[in-house]
C-alpha cells in the first residue's frame, strides 16, 4: 500500500485522539466518584436497616409508655371517685371497704409509676439510639448527594470533552486517504494498535526494540511505502527520529 508521508503521520495524531476518546467515554460512563457512591449506598442500606431495628425498639418502648400512662390514669380515676364515695358514706361497712381499696389503689398506682419512670429512661435511650442512627445517616447522604453532583459534572464535562474530539477526529480523517484509513481502522480493531511511530528504532506502538535485519528492510522502504512493525502489526510511521 503506498501512502504520503503527511497521510501517515495524520495516523500518529487520529490514533492519540482515539485514545483520548476512550478516556472521555469512561469518565462518562464510569466516573471515579462511582466506587465510593455505590459503596456509600450498601453502607446507606445497612445503616438504615439499623434505623428500622432502632426504630421499633423505641416504638415498643413509648407503647409500653403509653399503656402504663393509661394504667395510671384509670388507677388515679378509680382511686378518686372511691374518695368522693368514701366521703359521702355512713356505712362503716362501706368505708372500711373504700378505704382496703384506696389503700390498695395507691400501691399499684405506686407501681405503676415506679414501672413508668423505668420505661421513660428507656424511651429516653432508644430516643438518643435512634437520633444518632439517623445523624450517621444523614452524613453518608450528605457526601453521597455531593459525589453524585460532582459525578454528573464530570460526566457532562466527559461528554462534552468527547463531542468535541470526535469533531476533532472526523475533521482530520478526512484528510486520510480512505484506504490507508480503513487499514488503520481494521488493524485498530484487530488487536488494538494500528499504528505506532518509530522512534529510534522502537515502535513505540508495542514498545519493542526491533532487530537490525527488520530495521534494513524498512530503511529499504519508499517514503510512501505503508510498512508494518514486525512484532505488533502497526503500520510504522518513520521520521527523522526513527534512527533509519
Amino acid at each position: 500500500m503506498k501512502a504520503s508521508p503527511e497521510n501517515q503521520r495524520a495516523l500518529i495524531e487520529i490514533a492519540e485522539l482515539d485514545r483520548r476518546l476512550e478516556q472521555a467515554e469512561r469518565a462518562r460512563t464510569q466516573p471515579a466518584q462511582g466506587a465510593r457512591i455505590n459503596e456509600l449506598a450498601g453502607v446507606r442500606k445497612e445503616q438504615l436497616a439499623e434505623l428500622t431495628s432502632l426504630t421499633g425498639v423505641l416504638d415498643d418502648a413509648q407503647a409500653e409508655l403509653g399503656r402504663l400512662e393509661s394504667d395510671v390514669a384509670l388507677a388515679v380515676q378509680r382511686r378518686d371517685r372511691d374518695g368522693e364515695r368514701l366521703t359521702a358514706t355512713a356505712d362503716s361497712k362501706q368505708a372500711q371497704a373504700l378505704e382496703n381499696e384506696i389503700s390498695s389503689l395507691g400501691r399499684r398506682i405506686s407501681m405503676l409509676e415506679d414501672a413508668q419512670l423505668e420505661v421513660m429512661g428507656r424511651v429516653e435511650e432508644a430516643q438518643a439510639a435512634v437520633d444518632a442512627q439517623q445523624a450517621l445517616i444523614d452524613v453518608t447522604q450528605a457526601e453521597g448527594a455531593e459525589l453524585t453532583r460532582a459525578a454528573k459534572a464530570a460526566m457532562a464535562a466527559a461528554a462534552t470533552e468527547g463531542e468535541q474530539l470526535a469533531r476533532d477526529r472526523a475533521a482530520l480523517a478526512g484528510t486520510v486517504a480512505a484506504d490507508l484509513l480503513a487499514e488503520f481502522e481494521r488493524r485498530s480493531a484487530r488487536g488494538g494498535i494500528g499504528v505506532g511511530l518509530l522512534r529510534r528504532g522502537v515502535c513505540e506502538g508495542c514498545r519493542m526494540v526491533l532487530s537490525g535485519i527488520d530495521l534494513t528492510e524498512i530503511r529499504k522502504a519508499a517514503p510512501d511505502d505503508v510498512v508494518s512493525c514486525p512484532e505488533c502489526g502497526a503500520i510504522l510511521v518513520r521520521t527523522e527520529e526513527s534512527g533509519l
